[in-house]
């Protein structure tokens, strides 16, 4: 990743020059040579690809790449200052960019050797690393134990702190390169089962006809997963079910539109000939659900309670669209999903909607990003995109 090859102290040098309009004052401030901080600014500038000051006899001044430059470093110093001042410890972190790396590594890993064969450096090298993170912060980041090195809560807040912080200098570099109309800009998205099916798929496509350039990734897995990597900064948003309440304080949702749970069938299912159903019928075939904890499976959970009967004595639990239709085609099975992620299916002929409704199954549909993320330009065209398409719905 870009941003881990940029040198902590000399972004922090960019912000004293932007501040003070002076090399000479900056290398006071930073209490290093001037020479040595025109030659921090140079490797910047030539790393960015662009110039980040205006040089003239009145002094140096930051130009409109370098201001995007200062901003997020200011916004990315800031996580790293708040969290060691949290610590108690040491007024600002001095640590080099691979001592937080390894940091960062360590904390998802929890494991010295497969952290070191991550990294692809020597385990000794991970070693001392975290030891001088823990003299220069005074406090133990990890704790040894018989199944591995787990984070102490410092370290879990320092690694936090330093993940969001290299996200902030990853933002930068997209700004940068929006702006200079160079290198490569990325989105990537949380997709839950929904989104992929029904959202994403035209706005994507819509999208990358005006933006060619930019690359979408899309990363599926249990809300639990997505939401943990939204906050880890590896992933710019969540699309899909709403939680209610927010299962934490440092994201926000905004809702779009609305969708409702549906039952579904083959054609040639017997509840899809002669008469309408009703669900004491509907419970003496297999089903095929959402996994335990998402909305759609509470809501169907609860309904089949409310209505005093038990749930269905053969369960397949899946989040996927694909493995449900498949078994709808296997065998008498019955399903439960979202009505406009099964939509498609409905409209080729794949599934039939059977009459048999889920009181209260409505659920809100919208976008989860963390409280403190800055969008880039191009993200936001996205964002206004999606907003554009849905929110009428």
């Amino acid at each position: 990743m870009a941003p881990y090859t940029l040198n902590l102290r000399h972004l922090r040098l960019v912000l004293a020059v932007a501040q003070t309009g002076s090399v000479t004052k900056a290398a006071q401030i930073c209490n290093i040579s001037q020479p040595a901080v025109t030659q921090a600014l140079k490797k910047l500038e030539t790393h960015f690809g662009s110039p980040l000051f205006d040089r003239n006899l009145n002094g140096v001044f930051v130009n409109a790449t370098g201001r995007i430059l200062a901003s997020r470093v200011e916004r990315a110093m800031d996580l790293l200052d708040r969290a060691v001042s949290a610590l108690g410890t040491a007024p600002r972190l001095t640590a080099s960019t691979a001592r937080l790396k390894a940091l960062i590594e360590m904390a998802h890993s929890e494991n010295f050797s497969i952290a070191a064969r991550n990294l692809g450096i020597a385990q000794p090298t991970i070693h001392r690393a975290i030891t001088q993170l823990e003299e220069e912060v005074g406090r133990v980041l990890f704790q040894r134990t018989q199944f591995g090195s787990i984070p102490t809560r410092s370290g879990q807040m320092l690694a936090q702190a330093a993940q969001l912080a290299f996200a902030e200098l990853a933002q930068a570099e997209m700004e940068i390169a929006e702006a200079i109309g160079q290198g490569t800009l990325s989105i990537t998205i949380g997709g839950m089962p929904l989104s992929r099916s029904y959202v994403l798929p035209g706005t994507i496509a819509d999208f990358q006809t005006m933006h060619p350039q930019v690359h979408f990734r899309i990363v599926e897995g249990p809300y639990e997963t997505l939401l943990a990597g939204l906050r880890r900064a590896e992933i710019d948003l969540l699309f899909g079910a709403l939680r209610s309440p927010a299962p934490v304080d440092d994201i926000l949702q905004e809702h779009l539109f609305n969708d409702e749970l549906v039952i579904v069938a083959a054609p040639q299912h017997p509840l899809s000939q002669g008469a309408a159903p009703d669900f004491a019928q509907a419970m003496e075939f297999p089903w095929v659900v959402a996994i335990p904890g998402t909305p759609a499976r509470d809501q169907f959970d609860a309904h089949i309670l409310k209505s005093g009967l038990s749930l269905p004595a053969t369960l397949v639990e899946t989040s996927s669209m694909i493995l449900m239709r498949e078994l709808l085609h296997k065998g008498p099975y019955l399903g439960v999903v979202s009505r406009l992620q099964a939509e498609s299916e409905i409209g080729k002929g794949l599934m039939t909607a059977l009459p048999l409704g889920i009181a209260e199954s409505r659920r809100a549909i919208g976008l989860t990003v963390r409280a403190n993320w800055k969008p880039t330009r191009i993200q936001n065209e996205f964002l206004d995109l999606i907003r554009a398409e849905f929110k009428s719905r």
